[in-house]
């Protein structure tokens, strides 16, 4: 017995593999050394041949795309590279070995006779490669899913700090509000004024709180108005003329308004009148954007409970209606940069029993997918009618972009296939969200040209609801 044949009769998957298949291998294969840090195999180099690690440790890594970086590791008593069946043609990753390492290789010149001649080792190499399979997409669809929850988490991150940051600025913009009218009421008291002008004064700010001028929407004009009213201030000698010209002209006044306002007090108070006025007119107008703000990160948050179903049962009946709104308020920051929604839901609709979680990672997946094929900018169009049969429904996405090419439609529900460029894509969106709605019984179809792609999803009822 050679020593190569003792090594292989060590590694674990030939351990109890009659001697003359050990022999056999020990006679094709080909011993190789490497130092620590010497690259083994680089990415993209032609698979042409098993690799054994008889001695130290390996590890793969692919370096395409920044965002990539996916790694494996080897020890010692693997079995790894090309295997028999394989349809693997190129290495997808660098190799490295992490210590001294020593290996041993068969080039699949010798596959069809192994095949022939030991079929038992021929079905422990496939087995080796199924099982290989099943960790990689494991990892892969684990890879796939953080992705996706770190583009969420990063969008939902801008969503909240839109509303958060504009609280948080409308607050300290109201404690000044406040600051100012304080200091305009000590100014007005201080300068005695008639019972008369003080009801004046009270009215006046009354009025204008219950109905304050129609603001101005055209920018041009609103800047006009602004420097009109700024000019007449300046020369009656206000501090902060053009301050209150902007608040003023904000609230819609125009010069003619703001002097019909300062003609019932004297010169000398007009300043404080004024002050005491837009300090006023700012704090509801505040108030309102605090308000919107909360709302907003309200909606949001509870946006994200019921996308995720949190603090409910795995399984649930549920309006398919609410998962979709949902995903799409989750995904409001990519939508907003240039895409159209159009809904045309039949929310006579019966519910169905779902994982509501799982299906809102369907909608997800081909939402995304029809913004990425539209480059950010077209028509999304998401419909809901009942199934041809009226036992179930149909979701239908369809999407302007470009299509998908016909030589890859056969292949987009397959793992690991994707059109995107590297980096960009797994390829398990599709195969995902096919595989979910196969859970759900039921179908996930697409019809496919440039300028129009529809995927259609078919939920069957639940059996009471006929």
């Amino acid at each position: 017995m050679t020593e190569l044949a003792v090594e292989l009769r060590s590694v674990p998957a030939f351990s109890d593999l009659a001697q003359p298949i050990i022999d056999w291998l020990a006679a094709h294969m080909e011993i190789a050394s490497y130092r620590e840090g010497e690259v083994l195999i680089a990415e993209g180099a032609a698979a042409d041949r098993m690799i054994v690690l008889l001695e130290g440790e390996l590890q793969g890594r692919s370096g395409q795309a920044a965002s990539d970086g996916r790694i494996f590791t080897t020890r010692t008593g693997d079995v790894t590279g090309l295997l028999p069946y394989s349809r693997l043609t190129h290495y997808p990753t660098t190799v490295r070995a992490m210590q001294p390492s020593r290996l041993a290789t068969l080039h699949s010149s010798h596959f069809t006779e192994l095949i022939e001649r030991f079929p038992e080792l021929a079905g422990r190499l496939v087995g080796i490669m199924s099982d290989r399979i099943r960790y990689v997409t494991r990892d892969e669809q684990q890879r796939e899913k953080m992705m996706a929850l770190g583009k969420l988490s990063a969008g939902l991150a801008h969503e909240l700090n839109n509303p958060a940051a504009a609280a948080a600025l409308a607050a300290e913009n109201l404690r000044e509000a406040v600051r100012g009218m304080r200091a305009a009421d000590l100014a007005i008291d201080r300068l005695k004024l008639t019972p008369e002008q003080r009801l004046l004064l009270s009215e006046t700010e009354e009025k204008l709180l219950a109905a304050p001028p129609a603001a101005c929407t055209d920018p041009l004009e609103r800047s006009d108005r602004e420097q009109a009213i700024g000019d007449w201030l300046d020369a009656r000698g206000l501090q902060d003329a053009w301050r209150l010209a902007g608040v003023l002209a904000d609230a819609g006044f125009d010069r003619a308004a703001v002097q019909q306002l300062a003609s019932g007090f004297p010169t000398d108070v007009i300043a404080p009148v004024l002050d005491r006025l837009v300090a006023a007119l700012s704090v509801p107008r505040l108030v309102e954007v605090i308000e919107s703000s909360s709302r907003r990160i309200s909606q949001l948050v509870k946006a994200i409970k019921e996308y995720s179903y949190m603090d409910q049962g795995s399984e649930q009946e549920i309006d398919v209606h609410d998962g979709i709104e949902n995903t799409l308020l989750i995904l409001v920051h990519r939508l907003k940069r240039g895409i159209q929604v159009t809904r045309n839901f039949d929310r006579t609709l019966h519910r169905i029993c779902a994982f509501g979680s799982e299906l809102n990672q369907v909608w997800t997946n081909l939402i995304v997918n029809g913004i990425d094929a539209m480059g950010e900018t077209g028509e999304l169009e998401i419909r809901t009618t009942a199934d041809g049969n009226g036992n179930g429904l149909m979701v239908e996405i369809i999407d302007s972009g470009t299509g998908i090419p016909l030589e890859a439609q056969p292949h987009i529900f397959e793992p690991f296939f994707t059109t995107k460029p590297v980096g960009q894509g797994t390829g398990l969106g599709l195969e995902t969200a096919n595989r979910i709605v196969r859970k759900h019984r039921g179908t996930l179809r697409f019809e496919s040209r440039p300028g129009r792609t529809a995927f259609q999803v078919r939920l069957p009822y639940p059996m009471s609801s006929g």
